[in-house]
């Protein structure tokens, strides 16, 4: 079975390239997609669904290295998982780290001869290991470096705005209007005693649902109003 995991970090990204090039590679693929901010496998619902269904021999698709993930440890050990429990792996962008092309190099070990060389060619065949183990990680730990650089430049780039004197995320002190927050304050508007009701903060409280707070920060905005 052949499967395609396509990841975005937000709703408003747009994942049909992801899928596009999946299907483009194979149009079979069964696609597993999620929108899912963070850097942990944990809580991503999707990847656990294909994680549980996939078998041995299975093939699970990905546009790049980062879609899997963007934690270097962490996407190191799932690779290595995946392919102990002889899953393929393919990833569009970065082929080389391929699980067909760490699986060559594995092969390619030198065979031993029976004589005391072989304690040189022991040690041999653990450095190729190691060189493929490594172009792995290093594959992992740039999409967690990108991560981290994008973090770092929203970061800086809202610090710069703030020092021009630009207003960031939401005004001191403003009103924001939800449907939720109109209806609550229409109904302490009709049924507060202090616009004329007959309930108390208490009461209403309780009858709309919402955290004392909010309630008086609704009941403080309409008396402000008034």
């Amino acid at each position: 079975m052949i499967y395609g995991y396509a990841r975005i970090s937000t709703a408003k990204q747009d994942i049909d390239r992801q899928i596009r090039n999946i299907m483009a590679m194979e149009p079979s693929a069964k696609i597993y997609q999620e929108v899912f901010t963070g850097t942990k496998r944990t809580g991503r619902k999707e990847l656990k669904k294909l994680l549980d269904r996939v078998d041995s021999g299975d093939t699970i698709i990905f546009d790049s290295v980062s879609r899997m993930s963007r934690n270097a440890e962490e996407g190191f050990e799932m690779y290595k998982e995946l392919y102990d429990n002889g899953v393929n792996l393919i990833y569009i962008n970065e082929p080389y780290i391929n699980t067909s092309v760490y699986r060559d190099a594995t092969k390619t070990m030198v065979p031993m001869t029976g004589t005391n060389v072989d304690v040189i060619l022991e040690g041999v065949n653990k450095y190729l290991l190691i060189l493929a183990e490594q172009q792995i990680r290093i594959a992992f730990e740039q999409a967690q470096k990108e991560r981290d650089d994008l973090s770092e430049r929203t970061k800086q780039g809202i610090e710069t705005a703030r020092n021009k004197g630009k207003q960031i995320g939401r005004m001191p002190g403003a009103i924001v209007r939800t449907k939720k927050a109109e209806n609550s304050k229409k109904k302490i508007m009709k049924l507060s005693k202090a616009f004329g009701g007959g309930n108390t903060d208490k009461e209403l409280i309780a009858m709309l649902g919402i955290d004392k707070n909010t309630y008086y920060k609704y009941k403080k905005e309409l008396l402000a109003a008034k």
